[in-house]
């Protein structure tokens, strides 16, 4: 019974959310739309570094610098007269060989010391993006990105981009959800739960850890090529360490491990700060306000937003057991 309940609930809330993301947008304004396209790209690059810490259990503080070698690549691409529709897997492409390489040092070192190897390699790909003019433009930048046209239809205007991210991060959602339901997605979560057991079992560990490096890149990658368009503007300080940080934080916040979190921890990490910011007496002392708000939220629930539906149920199974415990002894003392 509790079941059925819990599926027509699930089915009541994905019908809402959907009914939203489609028909909301045709009300707002252009910056609520842009606001809307935003929060759907953090989505798409979240969804990788999910299956890279909260499904494979590796720890990555180096996924911007994948956001921002997915923009540069289309943006340089594009500059140089390649179509989008090109270069949007050109940038899945090369963050996935990237990724692939970057999961070698997951090999040798683990925990916090495979977090500061991540940290290292953002920090190098930002000073390459910062640097090296001649490729990327530097401080000023790459500007005048266009956004691409599809079928000979445009997409430049605001309300079309959105619809046009959101159908992508629904086919990365739907490839990531077969990925999951698969028996790589079953050797994902037993590499995150137990290494060595899931090595004694024939889980090929080299080989899982390095492909959840390479796939997570390649979604931010994705999410990148679909950014630069956005913005059409991009230069090195959206990629920094500070990046990778408040992606870890939007995964942690919406649950790591959870195949929803990416959803509300971007709503977080991307609509919330600006929510604040408008609401009076708060815009003066909204970003202050925002990080209390997270360490209460790390402090009281450590897994993520979407864990407190398996807390009620923990505690209510809890609640059962004591009780039928307490019945069980009261029987055993009536029959004494």
């Amino acid at each position: 019974m509790n079941t059925l309940l819990n599926h027509k609930w699930a089915t009541v809330f994905s019908v809402l959310a959907a009914l939203l993301v489609l028909v909301a947008p045709q009300f707002m304004k252009n910056y609520g739309i842009y606001l809307l396209s935003y929060w759907l790209v953090f989505i798409i690059a979240t969804m990788g570094l999910n299956l890279t810490i909260g499904y494979a259990g590796q720890k990555s503080l180096g996924h911007a610098a994948f956001f921002g070698i997915g923009a540069y690549t289309v943006a340089i691409l594009m500059k140089a007269g390649v179509s989008f529709w090109l270069g949007l897997p050109a940038a899945a492409f090369i963050c996935f060989v990237v990724g692939l390489i970057l999961g070698f040092p997951a090999l040798r070192v683990q925990a916090i010391y495979l977090a500061f190897a991540t940290l290292g390699f953002n920090t190098a790909i930002w000073l390459v993006m910062r640097n090296e003019e001649w490729l990327t433009g530097g401080t000023f930048g790459i500007n005048n990105i266009a956004r691409p046209s599809l079928f000979g239809y445009s997409l430049e205007g605001n309300l079309r981009y959105y619809y046009f991210v959101l159908a992508v991060a629904l086919v990365m959602a739907g490839l990531l959800w077969g990925l999951l339901r698969s028996p790589w997605g079953k050797a994902f979560k037993a590499l995150r739960d137990n290494p060595i057991r899931a090595e004694s079992l024939g889980v090929d560990i080299r080989n899982y850890t390095l492909l959840s490096f390479a796939i997570g890149a390649a979604y931010a990658g994705v999410a990148g090529a679909l950014f630069a368009s956005l913005v059409q503007f991009i230069e090195p300080a959206p990629f920094t360490v500070a990046a990778s940080i408040m992606m870890y934080l939007m995964v942690v916040v919406g649950g790591a491990g959870y195949f929803l979190g990416p959803i509300i921890g971007a709503a977080v990490g991307v609509v919330l700060p600006e929510w604040l910011r408008d609401v009076p007496y708060v815009s003066n002392w909204y970003l202050p306000m925002f990080g209390a708000a997270v360490v209460l939220l790390m402090v009281w629930l450590p897994d993520g937003l979407l864990s407190i539906p398996d807390r009620l149920r923990e505690k209510r199974d809890a609640r059962a057991a004591s009780a039928a415990r307490s019945a069980a002894a009261s029987r055993i003392g009536a029959a004494s």
